[in-house]
């Protein structure tokens, strides 16, 4: 049988953080289902500070080596209603192309039917140290309505319309939390 080309969603890789009033969720690479990400030649995945094989510095990634398809997406539990940030740990690595006059879109939506909401994201200006993208001074923000059926939220990041070749980005992790208003 052959092997599945894409990366599946490995839920026992997110975390789930519960504060006094609200919940957040961190998705770490393996939590994320992306488009290639089982090909070698497309994605690297880093190994986790402290296992064998990974140096002192290296914290869990994946690592793009080269694709024309960024597909990088998450589906959280079903929440309930608030509002929620959306935000990506991100960093290019010396030598990344590709990305100029590329539009990486964040997008998410409530519920496998919803509608997309979107930003914008300015990946080449990024730089070697993982970064909260979008910064906090311009949130991403997705409200879940209580007469929403499907609570779930569907997001991620895209970048499918160039058809530029791409390499050298790095995703940390997602992190979905509740915010107050």
């Amino acid at each position: 049988m052959a092997r599945e080309p894409h990366q599946k969603a490995n839920y026992e890789h997110m975390e789930e953080l519960v504060h006094d009033d609200s919940r957040e969720y961190i998705f770490k690479p393996r939590a994320f289902n992306i488009v290639w990400g089982n090909d070698k030649r497309c994605w690297r995945m880093a190994k986790p500070i402290g296992s064998s094989t990974s140096s002192k510095n290296e914290k869990e990634c994946a690592e793009l080596v080269q694709v024309s398809w960024l597909e990088v997406t998450g589906v959280t539990p079903k929440l309930s209603a608030s509002t929620n940030q959306i935000t990506f740990q991100l960093s290019l690595e010396k030598g990344a192309s590709g990305w100029t006059a590329a539009p990486v879109f964040l997008m998410a939506k409530v519920g496998k039917k919803g509608k997309y909401k979107w930003k914008k994201l300015e990946v080449e200006k990024l730089t070697r140290d993982p970064t909260d993208f979008p910064s906090e001074a311009d949130p991403f923000v997705v409200e879940i309505d209580e007469a929403q059926v499907d609570k779930r939220l569907y997001f991620g990041l895209y970048e499918v319309w160039s058809g530029k070749w791409k390499q050298g980005l790095k995703v940390y992790k997602a992190t979905v939390k509740q915010i107050k208003k």
